[in-house]
């Protein structure tokens, strides 16, 4: 009995309110604002007229509950408070870019040859970066809403130091390189401290931003480069934040195809959101392409993701339109370069397992037209067809010419033959 009534007994926090009660509202309210945001995504995709085609679990959900951003921005604006008066025991002549910038240029202008002697320029980012740290302190470059760095006070009014209008730029000049390396010694390190805590890789909208940002920094300033350690330790951080998310964040359940026969039980439809929220991560890693190596990409999106995921979540359901139609997103999604200089008529050893997935697909629709009326078997043929392009978009043409040779598929052996 006492076994009994200790088990009844409400489990109270020191407030005395029942936690099991709390937790149990907390998760209806967070069940609630997650369906609700859904809805929003999907209203503002028939508005804009691109709901078809698009897939639950595509979305990039970065919208957060009301709550956590006034918690967010509470916070925000208490650190910016109290920045503000870092400075405040400093004389004000040394306090600002305006007020240190001068005392250096007028040095330079005036006494040129000991300006150079001291090495003036190799010191100006340590004494210029603790205030360039101070302006980028709320600064976010995934925010969508985030001011460009280049229209901050510290970059417009460090931009052309130490030059007097009207004369030349000397290339040969050291303050040239000012600029870059305030954006390699303090840009790239707040960059990284923002994808390592962050980030989210799931997230479409901030994983397109953060690329087109890190293009733009590589193609505009020379100190960002493979050679340089502060580029290095970013594109290290990049690949480690997206391993952890496959090892974290990325679940595709196996349920029983008894299972999933009802299209609009539970079972399936979280599935569903499952499988196409890993397509979308798919997409996110290999916009890399180009920035992070394509041996390291493949390992992540290919033996990471795709065959370890995907492909096992395919392999355990019906093979239909559907399953079709995932296949040849996933190929879309995979970079052309990665085929173009391909040796032979095989893809690459990664994609195998996904080939031999098509293979079986031509064979399982084929032997279910069999005995069918002739436009389920020119529907067949079509499919059948799509299927080849796949391979051919992939570069398997082994396995391509295999399955054309198999089922007399004419026309698309004489497409090989212009290949």
């Amino acid at each position: 009995m006492k076994g009994t009534k200790a088990a009844a007994a409400p489990n109270l926090d020191p407030h005395g309110r029942d936690r099991n009660s709390r937790e149990a509202n907390a998760k209806q309210r967070r069940q609630a604002e997650r369906e609700a945001r859904r809805a929003r995504r999907r209203r503002a995709r028939q508005f804009q007229g691109i709901d078809q085609g698009h897939y639950e679990g595509l979305s990039s959900d970065d919208e957060v509950p009301d709550s956590e951003v006034a918690s967010f921005q509470a916070e925000r604006e208490r650190l910016l408070e109290n920045s503000r008066t870092l400075f405040e025991d400093v004389v004000d002549e040394f306090s600002t870019f305006n007020g240190i910038k001068p005392h250096f240029e007028k040095w330079k202008y005036a006494f040129s040859e000991t300006y150079t002697e001291a090495y003036i320029s190799l010191c100006l980012p340590k004494l210029f970066s603790p205030f360039v740290r101070l302006q980028l302190l709320s600064w976010n470059a995934l925010e969508t809403k985030c001011s460009d760095f280049e229209e901050m006070e510290w970059f417009e009014s460090l931009m052309f130091y130490g030059f007097r209008e009207g004369e030349g730029i000397e290339k040969d000049d050291p303050d040239v390189k000012l600029m870059p390396s305030l954006v390699e010694k303090v840009v790239l390190p707040k960059l990284t401290y923002l994808v390592e805590n962050v980030w989210d890789p799931m997230s479409s909208t901030q994983t397109h931003r953060l690329v087109d940002f890190v293009h733009r920094i590589a193609e505009d300033y020379p100190t960002v480069s493979a050679e340089n350690k502060h580029t290095q330790k970013l594109l290290k951080c990049i690949v480690s934040r997206m391993r952890k998310t496959l090892d974290d964040d990325v679940y595709v359940p196996l349920f029983p195809k008894t299972l999933l026969e009802n299209k609009a039980s539970g079972a399936n439809t979280f599935l569903q959101r499952q499988f196409w929220s890993c397509v979308k991560l798919l997409g996110n890693i290999l916009l890399w392409n180009g920035i992070v190596s394509s041996g390291i990409l493949q390992e992540l999106a290919l033996d990471g993701l795709l065959n370890r995921y995907l492909l096992l979540s395919l392999q355990n359901s019906d093979i239909n339109e559907d399953s079709i139609q995932k296949c040849q997103r996933i190929v879309s999604t995979l970079p052309r370069q990665w085929f173009v200089n391909l040796e032979g008529d095989s893809t690459l050893k990664q994609l195998e397992n996904l080939c031999r997935y098509l293979q079986h697909t031509v064979s399982t629709v084929h032997l279910n037209a069999a005995g069918g009326s002739d436009i389920d078997k020119r529907r067949t043929k079509e499919i059948m067809k799509s299927i080849i392009k796949l391979m051919v978009n992939i570069h398997a043409m082994d396995h391509a010419l295999s399955i054309a040779s198999e089922y007399s598929l004419k026309d698309m052996q004489s497409m090989f033959a212009k290949i």
